[in-house]
C-alpha cells in the first residue's frame, strides 16, 4: 500500500535518549486526556524508571494510561515496573507473552518492535528508541552511548498514529477474550489542526494488509533518487530486490552511503551482513561501521528532501516478521538536519570500510562471513519466511 502523505505537520528530530526521554517525559507530565505507549524493550533502569514514574503520575491524576510491551523484549517488565504501573491505575498488555521458550514455533518470531507514544491525541512519538538507558549495553559496559533516533510529531499525522495504536490495543484485548468495562470517554482532545509546514506519512508493517509497506516506501525513494542516498541500519541484510534497486541507483551515478553496526551484538547477523560488503564496495557504495557504541538507528535520507525515521531495520526480522512503524517526511529542512547528524556520526564515531581493506581479509574471516550468510538463508528457509527474495 502506498504511503499517504499529509501536510501541516511539525516534526522534530530527537537524537538518542538524551533528546528523547526528556521530551517524552514532559509530554506525559502535561497529559490531560489519555496516554498510549508501545515499546519492544522497557528496562528497569534509570530511564525506564523515569518514564514509569511519569506514567504513574498521570494515572494517579486520572488520565487513562495504556501501555503495550512485547512479550520477549520486555518479558521481565510486567513483574517489575509493570506491577507498579498497574497498581497506580494504568492498563498494561503484553504482546505475545513468552511461554514454553524451548518450543520453536514460527509465530514466536513475530514480535512487537514498534516504539510509539500518543499523548492527548496531540503529540506523537515514533522511532527506534526503546525505553532503556543509552549506556545500558549489557555485556559491553565500557562502550559509549547507544546511537538512535525518534521524532516528536504534532499536526494531522498524529490521528493516523493514534488510530493504529488504538486498533492494536483493541486487537490484543480481543485475542485474550477480555471483556473489560470500557474506560469513560476522555475530555475532547484532538491534533487534527495544522501545526507546521511538513508533509509526512505514517507507515507500518504488519502480517495482514501492510506486510510490505515500509520496504516499498524505501524502494520507491531509492528507485527515484537522483543524487544521494544515506542509509543507517543497525541490522542490515536486505533481500535480492532491495539490493538490486540500491545497486541500480549507484550505477546511474547516485552517491550511496550506508552506516552499519560496528559492534558484534548478534554474531550470526553481523557476519552475514559483512558477506554483502564485497559487492557493495565493488559498486562504489561507501560503507561505515559505527564503533564508539551500539548503533541502533533505522533511518534514511534521499536527495536531501525525503527522510524516514522509525523502528524498522533493513533485515528479514523487520521486513518479514515484526510489527514495525516508521514516519516518512518530505521536507528539505528535516532531511538536512538528519543528514547533518548522520554525517557527524560517521565522521566522529565510525570507521569507513574501503574496498582495499576488505580485499585484504584473511580466508578464515571470509569463510566466517559466508558461513553466517548461508546459515541465515537456511534459517529463513526452515521458518519459510524468506521467500524467493532470499534464495540465491
Amino acid at each position: 500500500m502506498r504511503a499517504a502523505y499529509l501536510p501541516g505537520n511539525q516534526i522534530d528530530l530527537l537524537e538518542s535518549g538524551k533528546d528523547f526521554f526528556p521530551a517524552l517525559e514532559a509530554a506525559i507530565a502535561g497529559a490531560v486526556c489519555e496516554i498510549h505507549l508501545e515499546t519492544y524493550i522497557f528496562a528497569d533502569d534509570e530511564s525506564g524508571q523515569r518514564i514509569v514514574a511519569a506514567l504513574m503520575g498521570a494515572a494517579e491524576r486520572g488520565v487513562p494510561v495504556r501501555v503495550l510491551v512485547d512479550g520477549f523484549g520486555a518479558r521481565e517488565f510486567p513483574a517489575s515496573l509493570g506491577h507498579q504501573l498497574v497498581a497506580a491505575g494504568a492498563q498494561l498488555e503484553v504482546y505475545r507473552p513468552e511461554v514454553a521458550r524451548l518450543r520453536l514455533r514460527r509465530h514466536r518470531l513475530r514480535r512487537l518492535h514498534r516504539k510509539l507514544a500518543v499523548i492527548d491525541g496531540r503529540i506523537a512519538f515514533v522511532g527506534g528508541i526503546n525505553l532503556i538507558d543509552d549506556l545500558n549495553n549489557g555485556s559491553k559496559p565500557g562502550l559509549g552511548p547507544r546511537f538512535d533516533y525518534a521524532v516528536r510529531i504534532s499536526g494531522p499525522l498524529v490521528a493516523d498514529i493514534h488510530q493504529s495504536i488504538v486498533r492494536l490495543w483493541r486487537l490484543i484485548g480481543w485475542a485474550r477474550l477480555q471483556h473489560r468495562p470500557p474506560l469513560p470517554p476522555p475530555p475532547t482532545c484532538t491534533g487534527d489542526s495544522p501545526a507546521g509546514p511538513m508533509a509526512a506519512a505514517f507507515i507500518i508493517r504488519d502480517n495482514l494488509r501492510h506486510r510490505h509497506d515500509i520496504e516499498q516506501a524505501y524502494l520507491e525513494a531509492i528507485a527515484t533518487a537522483r543524487s544521494e542516498i544515506i542509509l543507517a541500519s543497525a541490522y542490515f541484510l536486505p533481500g535480492r530486490r532491495f539490493r538490486r534497486i540500491l545497486l541500480a541507483a549507484r550505477a546511474r551515478g547516485v552517491a550511496v552511503t550506508i552506516l552499519l553496526q560496528g559492534q558484534v551484538e548478534y554474531a550470526l547477523l553481523h557476519y552475514a551482513t559483512q558477506a554483502l560488503y564485497g559487492k557493495l564496495l565493488e559498486s562504489g557504495v561507501r560503507l561505515f561501521e559505527y564503533r564508539s557504541g551500539f548503533l541502533h538507528a533505522k533511518v534514511a535520507v534521499v536527495d536531501a528532501t525525503w527522510a524516514t525515521v522509525g523502528s524498522s531495520n533493513i533485515d528479514p526480522f523487520s521486513l518479514l516478521l515484526a510489527r514495525e512503524a516508521n514516519v516518512a517526511v518530505k521536507d528539505a529542512g528535516f532531511a538536512a538536519r538528519l543528514r547533518e547528524s548522520l554525517q557527524r556520526a560517521m565522521a566522529q564515531d565510525a570507521v569507513e570500510i574501503t574496498h582495499a581493506d576488505f580485499k585484504r581479509s584473511s580466508w578464515p574471516a571470509r569463510m566466517l562471513r559466508w558461513t553466517a550468510y548461508g546459515l541465515m538463508r537456511v534459517l529463513l528457509g526452515i521458518t519459510r519466511y524468506g521467500g524467493k527474495d532470499y534464495r540465491e
